[in-house]
């Protein structure tokens, strides 16, 4: 059994096969996962918001989705990894406020895509919306994505 890897908001780590990437209660946020099954090797930010604005200070890219899916894309092929190779999964973007008009959950989730899309990062799997929050465990040895969520179990993606 690895060790266990916890991802802070709007942060990232990278780990290796058989180490267990994790974030806890995602509710608006996005948990993205990006994995090369060759080298067996995850990522995994938890970002906050859609879109950066004004001066970015380098602790604060992963705050924001425009900027931490490219950041973290770089990171990985920094270590080896290819972005050929690479798949993503997300879970997250709740709307955890029936009277919360602007849907900062849906917008995340949106945005991620967004840039995965432009990007060329295949999106393979997703747990997004509704409204309850979730927690992300991802084992960088097989690729699979745990969502737990209170009251609803488990789902793996």
């Amino acid at each position: 059994m690895g060790s266990l890897v916890v991802v802070e908001i709007a942060d990232q780590k990278m780990a290796s096969a058989p180490d267990i990437l994790v974030t806890y209660a995602l509710g608006s946020c996005i948990g993205l996962c990006l994995y090369d099954s060759l080298r067996k090797t995850g990522g995994l930010a938890h970002i906050f918001l859609p879109k950066s604005f004004g001066e970015i200070g380098r602790k604060e890219v992963y705050k924001f989705a425009d900027l931490a899916v490219g950041e973290l894309l770089r990171s990985m092929a920094e270590k080896g990894c290819s972005p050929a190779r690479m798949t993503a999964k997300i879970a997250g973007g709740a709307n955890l406020f029936s009277f919360q008009s602007n849907d900062i959950g849906g917008r995340n989730v949106e945005a991620v895509k967004e840039e995965l899309d432009r990007l060329g990062i295949r999106l393979v799997a997703e747990d997004t919306g509704l409204n309850y929050g979730r927690t992300v465990e991802f084992d960088t040895g097989n690729g699979l994505m745990k969502v737990k969520t209170a009251g609803r179990g488990i789902r793996t993606l």
